[in-house]
């Protein structure tokens, strides 16, 4: 997650140097906690939460818990991940709803902070849950608030009241009022209130603030905070908690590359639970906080948990098994790997979901670089196939090949390359269909049995290599040997996490979906 990034190396290569030892020592340990404190106050955690947190590290790092322990190191990671887990509010918290409807949602916080944006991204979340949400604009002192919340309400589907016009004209507590009453005789079960900010914290901000709560009587209040906004996050909570006080808060631009730490500190400081995560600028990207999950994002060991719900709300159940059928058959075609390819495409960003696997945080100039739009090239060159290619690719011959590579905007050579890229893709999925093991480049046999790889390099070592006649396919066929006979690294800290992807693979899984 961008905006931890520098958090997260930090603290990665701080445990990085524990892996050499056998034994900690106190020392050890003192300079382990001290390069955390820096990290920490780096990333513009708060000084309190600082030292209550790398407090509690030591005096548990010291204890018997990692002198007795087979792994000292992996200990003290372990200490640190479940301290952080704490200190972001320990258990998920969900969204209360009114045993009565409607709900009633308040949203609070400084101009800026992404009230607007996360009014439409919750909207949009609650009707996938089968709710009947209702934006009430409120904000009727910034120039366009209105506007800007009528539009997020129609890119979301979702209803809104406005009756006034906003740049400064309307009164907002009666407009929260009476939109909760046009909710309850409108029958919407969920009201989402969007009030108006400040550049600061003011004595006007938080009398209005507190009017609308008093006159609509909210089942919820989230305060939306800016995680890059530094230091000031921790001030600013403090006096939104004092003057209007909070059930939730909210964290908005975590996509951005800011340090973010004060993020962290508000949960702790304020004894109030994070609820949502804001990552990206579109409707959907909104997610519910997880604070282990974080904490795992944050000291790179990955958040498979969040990379399998994605998956299961973007996969349709029913063509994931028809999909299995085609490859126990052998009828997997460029039709179906195109209807995958869509599939993927639902579930966001591809950067995005490779970060979210463990250890890649020590790849992440190799994420950047990973072209998003190679799907689309990909998605062009099967469009520009008739249905008979698709179904049947043997049939491409040269002229075929050429028309295909006009009607997409592409190359003779790229068509050839997304041929043979596919044909590689379902022979490995094929062999994963019928249960047996597949050969990944650079990797060998993924998860094979341990004597099986030592007897295939012995029989490649003692036949000098490849005996190709091509000499670029032989130097090719010699470096898969090579790379197959190195020991793959584990995670970032070795918690027992999937081996991590290396640079080749992670080209390997851009080809296929696109060139390389």
């Amino acid at each position: 997650m961008a905006t931890f990034g520098t958090l997260s190396d930090r603290l990665t290569e701080t445990f990085r140097n524990l892996r050499t030892k056998g034994k900690l020592s106190p020392a050890d340990i003192d300079g382990t906690v001290r390069e955390i404190r820096r990290a920490l106050l780096d990333a513009d955690v708060a000084l309190q939460v600082v030292k209550e947190f790398t407090g509690k590290v030591r005096e548990r790092a010291l204890g018997d818990e990692v002198s007795r322990a087979l792994n000292p190191a992996q200990q003290v990671v372990q200490i640190v991940n479940e301290e952080l887990v704490a200190i972001l509010g320990g258990q998920q918290r969900r969204l209360q709803f009114a045993k009565q409807p409607p709900t009633v949602i308040m949203l609070a916080g400084l101009q800026g902070s992404g009230k607007t944006t996360f009014a439409g991204k919750l909207a949009k979340q609650l009707e996938k849950d089968g709710h009947t949400p209702l934006l009430v604009a409120c904000d009727l002192q910034r120039p366009n608030a209105v506007n800007q919340l009528t539009v997020v309400a129609e890119r979301a589907g979702a209803a809104i009241y406005a009756p006034e016009p906003g740049n400064g004209v309307g009164d907002p507590v009666k407009v929260a009022r009476d939109g909760v009453e046009h909710a309850r005789r409108q029958q919407f079960d969920t009201v989402i209130i969007d009030t108006a900010g400040r550049l600061g914290v003011d004595a006007e901000l938080m009398k209005q603030a507190a009017d609308i709560r008093k006159a609509t009587a909210p089942d919820e209040v989230l305060f939306v905070i800016d995680a890059m906004i530094g230091q000031d996050a921790v001030n600013t909570a403090k006096a939104f908690q004092d003057g209007v006080d909070f059930t939730g808060v909210v964290l908005s631009k975590l996509d951005g590359d800011a340090r973010g730490g004060a993020a962290l500190s508000v949960a702790s400081v304020t004894g109030r639970p994070i609820i949502f995560a804001s990552t990206g600028e579109g409707l959907d990207d909104l997610e519910p906080f997880h604070p282990d999950r974080m904490a795992s994002r944050i000291l790179d060991l990955g958040d498979i948990l969040t990379l399998i719900e994605q998956a299961q709300q973007a996969f349709d159940e029913e063509e994931a098994q028809r999909v299995a059928e085609k490859l126990a058959t052998e009828q997997f075609t460029l039709e179906d790997f195109l209807e995958q390819l869509q599939q993927v495409r639902k579930m966001g960003s591809m950067k995005k979901m490779l970060g979210m696997l463990p250890g890649m945080g020590q790849m992440k100039q190799q994420i950047e670089n990973f072209d998003e739009r190679e799907i689309d090239r990909t998605e062009a060159i099967i469009r520009s196939m008739t249905p008979g290619e698709r179904r049947n690719p043997k049939v491409l011959n040269g002229s075929r090949r050429l028309r295909i590579a006009r009607g997409s905007g592409m190359t003779v050579t790229d068509v050839n390359q997304l041929v043979q890229r596919f044909d590689q893709a379902a022979k490995m999925m094929k062999t994963v269909a019928r249960g047996g093991v597949p050969s990944m480049p650079g990797m060998g046999a993924v998860g094979g049995k341990p004597g099986a790889s030592s007897k295939r390099g012995k029989k490649q070592k003692s036949g000098g290599g490849s005996r190709s006649g091509n000499p670029a396919k032989r130097a090719a066929e010699n470096a898969g040997i090579t790379s197959s006979s190195t020991t793959a690294s584990g995670s970032g800290f070795g918690l027992g996490a999937p081996a991590q992807p290396s640079e080749a693979d992670l080209a390997e899984i851009q080809k296929l979906f696109g060139k390389g």
